[in-house]
Parts: structure tokens; C-alpha cells; sequence
């Protein structure tokens, strides 16, 4: 991507002409288009009144309603929970196989341990509001020497070590400076700090901080000066006062002509005396590929160069995050809560300035006097407890004006706008679920509310941890193993950071674990999981004792190796027996189903056995006769050949039944 052209370097002959000229136009378009609204804002959030706001000559209330500011507040101390409700809000983890993965244990822990001590949360928590407010969160990760005081000791005969002093020690930290959108400049072309050609931060810092940053050799070695008066920072700062002892500072960081850097560096080593050598690449064509290049440019009172140099940071990132509260699609400046709820709240500050002016009116109205009946030099005075003197009938003499008494519509017009102010913001949602819990809840209720404020705040919690807590991790990770290799010896900066869900998100997840667990038996294999689960998401202060307890008692109840072999030696001869005793049972049931069957083939047999031998008795005792004897000889005969043949049938059917079951 092509910025400028060289026609503009033709006029400018030096890197910070380029830097401020880039400045100037960049803080032109702010105040044109942003800084109005922003400082509307800001007093609407601070509850401060303005003369802007009398609508009529006859106004005399100035109040303020809370309810934008409550809303920014809950809002805001929604987030801090859902990030930091545990303490440990982000997570790094190894983005390659690597079978060795202590160095990034490591990292976590110190990166949680250093983040501690210089209280990143605190920091993190103005960006909050001034995104709450602005629409944008912006911070500058910034690198400051310290002196760490560790105690030093010596070893005793016992092995003990003895305190015998205290060791210095010098070390670079990583803090997190908010900037006030105010003093924060961007290209604005640009939707975010990296596809911008640069960005730059304006502040007024003490005289002697820019003179101690000169001696170490950070900054330049050159006559500053002193700021002159400037009304373009941060509505509370008033600094004109401190003319003497103020500089007004503007870093940059971006990208910048290459040819220009070079000059800056060469006229720093004719300064410096030293042997001066060509400088390849002063002459730069207009397509080259590296026309621009990353780097810090530190330019005091508008015009003195302190600092040019090419980005000294290992990853050539830009110090500077930013996330917006909601995205606005096409723009850098988000969309804030004080914009959400801007009109809704100025509405309601008009409705409560004319009620409360009205009952001005009716509590305390206007007096009519006949100053005739009135002693001479008498002050017609009206307050609680006065005496004044007439001459006649003092009903006559003094008469208020009737204004009648305010009506209690406007009561309900004011919660209505109230509301409206809370629903415009997300401090409650369309469906009535305020974004705080009543402790006196169910739990179906508080798992309701839970989800409704998770569910409120997804798209800026999504903004904060992608586009601001998750780069500051990695930016800060990086400039410690840069910067501080002795307290951070970690060659690997391949890795990967997420953030991790807070109290609220955890609450959410418990009562859905409670729920569970009051559906399910104590017998079962699950049961002890799932307390185990609820726990380790409660924020509770022995939260790690309980742990430990319930794996304890988990491992006392389990059996030792011994018993497990004889366990297993129990249940194998079981088993084997159980095997035998089914087979036996078999073989019972083989034999008695053999049994059965021989029964049933005589029951069936029976009859027909029963016939054959009622014929034989009654054939036995017939003798020969006559023709008609011959008959019946033949009959007989034939009866016999039937009965043959059917003593046969029986004696195999039988084995024609065992070649049935066969088959």
C-alpha cells in the first residue's frame, strides 16, 4: 500500500516536518468531527451542568440525572467480572508439538506474577471506562527501568538462610499507560492501529522526566524548551499554569519515509562525531518496495526531534491497543454507552429540571403586596419564621399566586425515560432483566439474569479480549524475552494467548451444573464429578482446599494395589463358578427337555397302543366257521397286517422325533 507521494518529501527536508504535517491533519479531522461529541460526553458521564443545557430564560434547576452514569459504571464493573472475577484472565498455550512445554508454564506464571506488581487490572479498567464513554479504549504499552529489591541472605550451619541485607537490582518492566482519546491521533483512513499508516499520542509530561530520559541516552541530548499554552488535552487537565514545567510530547509510531530516517541517522552520528560513511538507499524511487519502513518518532513542543529510529521490537509491532465498545463498521471510534443513551438522557434532564422547577412554584410561590398597607421601610421579605407588620387584614395585604400542584404523569414520564436510558445503554434489557442480581433470587432466576448480562455484553467482551487483552498478553510476553532475557529466559514466542471466562460467565456455568446435579442420584459415577466441577468454578476463598480435600478422600477410598489384585482374583474364581453352575444348570435343563419330550411322544402313542390291544384280545378268542367265518378270517387277517404295521410305526417313531429335532 502506497501512502504520499514525493512531492510532499520535496518540501519537507526532515522526519519530524513529515511527522508533524502528518499530526496536524489527522488532529484537524478529530476536532472537526469527534472532539465536540466527546467532551459532550464526558460531562454528561461527570454529572457536570452547562449553560447549554437551559432550554428557557426562567430554568433555574441544573440537575444531572445518574442514570447514564450508572449505566456506564454497572457496564463497565460487568466486564472487569466476567474478565477478572478469578484472577487469572488470560491463557498461554504451545502452538507446535513440542514435547517440552515448561517454558510456557513458565511464561504464564511470570507474566500473571509481573502483571500483579504493576497493576495491569487498574490500568485495564480506565481503558474500560473511557471506551464506555469515547466508544474507544485505547492504552500504550510502554517499557520503564525499575529497581527490584530482593532480600539477600546467607547460609547458617543448620542449613537456614539468614536475612543479612537487601539486593538492587535493575529491571525492565512492561506497563500499560490508558491514553484519553483526546490526545490519541490515527490516519483517518484507517479502521484499526495496524492497517493505519501511523498513529500518534499527545501528552504534557514534567520537564525533568524528558531530562532524566536524556541523560540515560533514551532521548536526544537537546534544548527543549518550554510548551505553550494548550487547551487540546484531556477536559481535567489544567496545565496552562504550568508553563515552566511542562513538554508537551508527540510520539509516533508508523511508518515513515525511509530516505528521511536515514538522514536523522546520519546527522545524529555527525553530532556525535563519529566517522561518517555513505548511507546506501537515501535515494529511494517512487515504486520502490521499501519507501516505507516501521519506526518511533519522539518529537517535543512541535517541532524538536528527541528520538528517530527504526522499530526496535523483535515482533515490528506497534505499542499501541485499542478496541471499541461497539464496532462501528468503516471507522476506527467505536459507539460508546454515552452515545447509546445520549438523547434518552438528555431528554430525562429536561423532564426532571422542569418538574423540580415547578415545585419550586407550588412549595414556594410568588408573593402579591399592597405596599400601601405595608409600614413605611418595611422589607417585604418571605421566609419560613419572618413576621411582617400591615395595616389591615394581612389576607388582604398578602396574597400568593395559585400555580394548582404538578402532575404525577410527569413521574411516570420520568421513570419511563429512565428506563429508556437503561435499556438504550444495556444497563436492562428488553425484557425487563436488570443487569444486577437480586440475592433473594431463584436459581432459575439468577441463571436467567446471568445469562442475560452474558448474552448483553458478547460483542464487547469479543471487542476487549481479541482486539486489546489478548494483543497487550502477546506484546508484553515479547518485550520481557526481548528486553528481559535474565528474568524471562524463553527462547519460544511461538505460542498462543486466549482469555478466560471470569465470575459472571462461572456463575452462569454453576447454576447449570446445580441444576444437573439436582436431577441426578448420589450413586451415580457422575455424581462426584460434578461437585468437583461446581467447586473449581465457585469463587471461593479455600476454594483450593476443598479441591484437595475431595481428591483425597477420592484416593483414601480407592483400594491398594494388594486388594485390587485380590479383587480381581475373587471376581475371576466368581466367575469361573458362576460359568459351572450355568453349565450344570444346562445340562438339567438338556435332560429334563429330553425327559418332557418322551412323554409326550407316549401320551400321543398311548391311544393308538390302547387300540391294537383291545383288537388282539378280542381276535384271540374267534375261531373258524363257516363262509362267513371265512370273511371274517380274511377280515382278521387284514386287521393284523394293519396291526403289524403299526407296531412298527411306533417303535421308530422315536428316532424318527431325535431326526425332526435334528433338522
Amino acid at each position: 500500500m502506497q501512502y504520499g507521494d514525493n512531492d510532499s518529501l520535496m518540501t519537507e527536508q526532515s522526519i519530524e516536518n513529515w511527522v508533524i504535517r502528518k499530526c496536524d491533519v489527522w488532529r484537524d479531522h478529530y476536532e472537526s468531527n469527534y472532539s465536540a461529541r466527546f467532551e459532550e460526553y464526558y460531562r454528561l458521564w461527570r454529572g457536570i451542568w452547562a449553560a447549554e443545557d437551559q432550554l428557557r430564560q426562567s430554568e433555574r434547576s441544573r440537575i444531572i440525572s445518574p442514570a447514564l452514569q450508572q449505566a456506564v459504571e454497572s457496564s463497565v464493573a460487568e466486564i472487569e467480572e466476567a474478565t477478572f472475577g478469578r484472577g487469572k484472565y488470560f491463557d498461554i498455550t504451545d502452538d507446535r508439538d513440542d514435547p517440552e512445554a515448561s517454558d510456557i508454564v513458565y511464561l504464564r506464571k511470570k507474566l500473571h506474577d509481573d502483571f500483579e506488581k504493576t497493576q495491569i487490572r487498574k490500568q485495564v479498567g480506565e481503558c474500560l471506562i473511557n471506551s464506555a464513554v469515547f466508544g474507544m479504549g485505547i492504552a500504550e504499552v510502554v517499557l520503564e527501568e525499575v529497581k527490584e529489591m530482593r532480600p539477600a541472605t546467607s547460609p547458617l550451619m543448620g542449613g537456614e538462610l539468614q536475612a543479612v541485607g537487601v539486593n538492587v537490582q535493575d529491571r525492565t518492566v512492561v506497563k500499560l499507560r490508558p491514553v484519553m482519546p483526546q490526545n490519541f491521533l490515527i490516519d483517518p483512513v484507517a479502521t484499526s492501529v495496524e492497517d493505519a499508516l501511523g498513529v500518534a499520542v499527545d501528552e504534557f509530561v514534567p520537564r525533568h522526566a524528558v531530562q532524566m530520559l536524556q541523560e540515560q541516552g533514551v532521548y536526544k541530548d537537546t534544548y527543549i524548551g518550554y510548551a505553550a499554552p494548550d487547551y487540546d488535552l484531556e477536559p481535567d487537565q489544567d496545565l496552562t499554569s504550568y508553563d515552566e514545567d511542562k513538554v508537551r510530547l508527540t510520539k509516533y509510531y508508523g511508518l515513515v519515509p525511509r530516505n528521511l530516517l536515514m538522514m536523522s541517522e546520519a546527522e545524529k552520528m555527525a553530532e556525535e562525531n563519529e566517522d561518517i560513511v555513505e548511507i546506501e538507499g537515501l535515494e529511494n524511487e517512487e515504486n520502490d518496495e521499501d519507501y516505507y519502513v516501521e519506526a518511533v518518532v519522539v518529537i517535543a513542543n512541535g517541532g524538536i526531534l528527541l528520538k528517530a529510529e527504526e522499530n526496535p521490537y523483535m515482533m515490528q509491532d506497534r505499542p499501541i491497543v485499542a478496541f471499541p465498545w461497539d464496532v462501528v463498521p468503516g471507522r476506527f471510534w467505536g459507539r460508546g454507552i454515552c452515545e447509546k443513551g445520549y438523547n434518552s438522557q438528555k431528554a430525562l434532564d429536561t423532564e426532571l429540571r422542569a418538574r423540580i422547577d415547578a415545585l419550586a412554584l407550588t412549595v414556594h410561590p410568588m408573593m402579591g403586596m399592597d405596599a400601601t398597607r405595608l409600614p413605611r421601610g418595611s422589607r417585604p421579605e418571605v421566609r419560613p419564621g419572618k413576621i411582617l407588620l400591615t395595616n389591615g387584614d394581612p389576607s388582604t395585604v398578602l396574597r400568593p399566586f395559585n400555580f394548582g400542584q404538578v402532575d404525577s404523569i410527569t413521574f411516570t414520564q420520568a421513570a419511563e425515560l429512565q428506563k429508556m436510558v437503561q435499556t438504550a445503554t444495556g444497563a436492562i434489557d428488553s425484557a425487563g432483566i436488570p443487569g444486577s442480581i437480586n440475592g433473594e433470587a431463584t436459581a432459575a432466576g439468577i441463571s436467567m439474569s446471568l445469562g442475560a448480562i452474558i448474552k448483553r455484553h458478547k460483542r464487547t467482551l469479543v471487542n476487549f479480549q481479541q482486539s486489546f487483552l489478548i494483543p497487550f498478553v502477546k506484546k508484553a510476553a515479547c518485550r520481557y524475552m526481548q528486553f528481559d532475557p535474565e528474568s524471562y529466559p524463553v527462547s519460544d514466542y511461538k505460542f498462543n494467548t486466549t482469555s478466560t471466562l471470569g465470575i459472571i460467565a462461572r456463575e452462569y456455568e454453576v447454576t447449570q451444573l446445580v441444576q444437573l446435579l439436582q436431577t441426578m442420584p448420589q450413586d451415580s459415577p457422575l455424581y462426584n464429578t460434578l461437585i468437583q466441577s461446581i467447586i473449581d468454578n465457585m469463587n471461593l476463598s479455600n476454594r483450593e482446599e476443598l479441591l484437595a480435600a475431595m481428591q483425597q478422600a477420592a484416593q483414601a477410598s480407592q483400594p491398594s494395589p494388594e486388594q485390587q489384585q485380590a479383587a480381581q482374583a475373587a471376581s475371576q474364581a466368581q466367575l469361573a463358578f458362576q460359568q459351572s453352575q450355568t453349565a450344570a444348570l444346562a445340562g438339567q435343563a438338556a435332560e429334563s427337555q429330553a425327559r418332557a419330550q418322551k412323554i409326550a411322544v407316549e401320551t400321543q402313542l398311548a391311544p393308538q397302543e390302547l387300540q391294537i390291544d383291545q383288537i388282539k384280545a378280542v381276535t384271540a378268542n374267534l375261531k373258524a366257521g363257516d363262509q362267513e367265518d371265512k370273511e371274517f378270517e380274511r377280515r382278521m387277517k387284514i386287521a393284523q397286517t394293519f396291526l403289524k404295521e403299526k407296531e412298527i410305526d411306533i417303535k421308530n417313531q422315536p428316532q424318527l422325533n431325535q431326526l425332526r429335532q435334528q433338522g
